[in-house]
Formats: structure tokens, sequence, C-alpha cells
């Protein structure tokens, strides 16, 4: 897979790293020559040019990558890239870089967004997901078909503990991902039985987030 990343800044350069152990080809852009630091990432292709022009997502062969990455410090580079890459190129998948919590409401498809990845945004969920046993918590926003990947940790005394997977009657627009259950990552299936603990995630639309927090919820009087 080819993957462009906008921004070589410490974001990029760890993105890229990762893809590269994985075995993808990666092209990183940047116009500070200081960020253009070849040796730190000597795998990657280099290219220190603006990526929010035009010129250099054509020198970048943007057409012939499956990924965009805009990781740039800036919001305002990492929108422009988005919607260029979109609807310019036509990139399959778009992820971008939120640094400033009050524009995100911005990174969606109108601007090209597939994924809006925020850190603030992130590090706030991970903290909550620690702390917040039966609360649900956002960990991400997806920008296409207005969905939110949550995450809840099963309380003792929830209505569902012991249910099977497949008697759920789970909320519509609303998609159980995977059940954490101690150290084992498990895909649910029909027959699994949902236990006190269990760390389950969900795609759900957000409209219905409220209704998969309440079916999630302790019996009343029980903890």
């Amino acid at each position: 897979m080819r993957v462009v990343i906008a921004g070589a800044g410490a974001v990029g350069r760890s993105i890229a790293g990762e893809l590269l152990e994985n075995g993808h080809e990666v092209l990183l852009i940047d116009n500070d020559p200081d960020a253009v630091a070849v040796r730190r990432v000597p795998e990657a292709e280099w290219l220190l040019a603006d990526a929010a022009e035009i010129a250099t997502l054509d020198e970048a062969a943007l057409e012939r990558c499956q990924v965009v990455i805009a990781a740039s410090g800036d919001d305002k580079v990492n929108l422009v890239v988005s919607l260029l890459a979109k609807t310019e190129y036509g990139v399959p998948r778009v992820v971008a870089r939120v640094n400033n919590p009050k524009n995100e409401w911005l990174f969606n498809d109108a601007w090209g967004v597939d994924v809006a990845v925020s850190t603030p945004r992130l590090m706030s969920a991970l903290v909550e997901e620690a702390v917040s046993v039966g609360d649900l918590v956002r960990l991400l926003r997806f920008s296409q078909g207005e969905a939110n990947l949550v995450e809840l940790t099963l309380p003792q005394g929830a209505a569902l503990v012991g249910t099977r997977v497949g008697e759920v009657a789970w909320p519509q627009d609303t998609a159980l991902v995977t059940i954490i259950r101690g150290v084992k990552v498990l895909i649910p299936d029909p027959d699994d039985a949902l236990a006190a603990g269990d760390e389950l995630l969900f795609v759900a639309a957000p409209a219905r987030e409220a209704q998969l927090q309440a079916l999630l919820s302790p019996r009343p009087g029980k903890e």
C-alpha cells in the first residue's frame, strides 16, 4: 500500500516508521528543511515542498495512493490537504490530525476527511476509559457514515451480564466490534456470554449512543 504523509514532524515520522515496518510504501512531505531529516526515516521517500499546493501533490503522485495522512501541526493545512486528496485525486482513505479540538467539527466528509484523529480528545477518552466503568466513552470519530468508535466496560449488575451476544437486541446502526476480556481479545460470537468487566468496543451512530448506554447499564438498585 502506498501512503503519503503530509507533515514530517514527530507525529508524521512515527506514523511512517510504523507503516514501513508493516511493509508499506511511504512518502513524507514537509516544507520545513529542518523537518526533512532523511536519516531519521531512511526507508521512506521524502519531498521538501508545501503539501497544500497542487504542484506538490502532483509530484507526489497522489493518484497512485491508497491512503493520505494529513499530520501537520496546522489544522488549516490538514484540511486543505484532505480536501485536495479526496476531490482532486480520488484517494480512497484520508486520515487527518486535529490539533485544536475547537476545529474538530470541520474535519468531516465535506472536507474530504474519512477519519479525524484528535490527540487531546483521544487522551481524554483514554483517561475516562481507565476510570469509568459502566459509562460509554467515545474513542474515535469516523467522518464517513456519521459513526463513532465507543467503549464501555460492562459493570457488575448490568442487565446483560450472562446474556449471549446473539440474544441481545442491539440498537440499530450499532455493531459490537470486539470484546476485551482480561488479556484476551475476542471476536464476538453469537454464543459468547457477556461477563462483568468485559470491555466492549462498538461502532455506533451518535444518535444510538444513549440507547446503547441504557442497554448496558446496571439494573436499578444493583451495582
